[in-house]
């Protein structure tokens, strides 16, 4: 593994991804979600490739955003904070126009910014070990990289609300009932069965499974775009909150915040 913050390696055709800040649990912070971009463009340029594989090294996929970049922004500069935001959103959706099939494979913990990669991937692999949540409000925090759009398109109403508002890390088997999981699998099996699933994909055709990925996602881009920018228009109504100054405050005490 190099020391790259977004680890990338290609085999017959398949691109594997690897969030590479295993200290930190793969929190997404500036440096890899710059690398993350970067590698992401030039996937999109490579002809050769037929699918890839998202996964993050070490016991987590990721923690999400970089909470202790996020407060210094937000002390410093709320608006340079809104621009990383929908940076950070612009990177994402790269994941989704992607031509060829991408599939998420989650190694471990994956909560708020790690949730919201795995919304944008076409198919997801969890070990039996992974725990998934969404994480924004245990802290305050208003979604702003697209869980409270993606998430209402991958399962039930009720069950994307009660993930969102309960905060909660979810087991993947629970999550593969709830039709956001398509398959759970040993851990020392993860990437070998991903591996398996993207090679059979890539005994298809590369331009058929290409328009299907735009036909799937031509029925909700609208939506999503729309909810992507009503995610900043609320996270900028949000920022001089008395709740997000305690929740912030209380992850860098490492306590429980008080609402």
């Amino acid at each position: 593994m190099t020391s790259d913050p977004v680890a990338l390696s290609r085999s017959g055709g398949i691109a594997l991804l690897t969030l590479n800040r295993p200290a930190a649990l793969n929190a997404m912070s500036e440096e890899m979600v710059a690398g993350f971009d970067r590698v992401l463009d030039e996937l999109a340029a490579d002809g050769t490739l037929r699918a890839a594989i998202v996964t993050g090294a070490g016991k987590a996929f990721s923690a999400g955003g970089d909470l202790r970049e996020f407060g210094r922004k937000l002390e410093q500069d709320p608006q340079s904070l809104l621009a990383t935001l929908a940076h950070n959103q612009g990177v994402l959706g790269k994941v989704e126009r992607l031509p060829f099939p991408v599939i998420a494979a989650v190694n471990g913990v994956a909560v708020a910014g790690g949730l919201e990669l795995i919304l944008c991937c076409d198919v997801v692999l969890a070990s039996e070990q992974a725990m998934i949540g969404d994480g924004h409000a245990k802290y305050a925090i208003v979604p702003a990289a697209g869980s409270s759009v993606r998430l209402f398109t991958k399962m039930p109403a009720n069950r994307a609300l009660h993930m969102l508002y309960s905060a909660e890390l979810f087991p993947a088997a629970r999550l593969q009932e709830w039709g956001l999981v398509n398959e759970v699998v040993a851990a020392d099996r993860l990437l070998d069965r991903a591996r398996e699933i993207a090679e059979q994909y890539c005994q298809q055709s590369p331009q058929v499974l290409k328009h299907m990925k735009a036909l799937a996602r031509a029925g909700v881009e609208a939506r999503i775009e729309a909810g992507l920018q009503a995610e900043l228009r609320a996270f900028e109504i949000h920022l001089g909150s008395r709740d997000l100054a305690e929740g912030l405050k209380a992850f860098r005490e490492k306590r429980k915040p008080t609402y």
